[in-house]
């Protein structure tokens, strides 16, 4: 018997790590939670668009309070699609994404 045929009965080759597109899961958002987190995002950019088509107008610190809000909830919905379906979701660690 040779030393080799031991150790090749007994050893299992490692199994390479599954790779995901550009690092994607939709494990954290199932159900409804994907597609309302998806349509919040999109309507929000489509908010943020119908605020910069206005060209005129009188008094413009409600508009500018809406660009702000809009704005910010596009990016906000944004940067959770890009936590809960990527992998850093499982790097950081679900009590530091939600203290988050």
């Amino acid at each position: 018997m040779e030393n080799g045929a031991v150790y090749n009965d007994t050893t299992e080759p490692q199994a390479k790590p599954l790779r995901r597109p550009f690092g994607c899961t939709l494990r954290h958002l199932r159900g409804w939670r994907l597609p309302t987190k998806a349509l919040q995002a999109i309507v929000s950019l489509l908010a943020v668009i119908c605020e910069e088509v206005v060209e005129n107008c009188i008094k413009c610190s409600g508009l500018y309070f809406f660009e702000f809000v809009s704005c910010s909830a596009f990016l906000l919905s944004l940067l959770i699609l890009c936590v809960y379906c990527t992998h850093v979701y499982e790097k950081f660690g679900e009590d530091k994404v939600q203290k988050v």
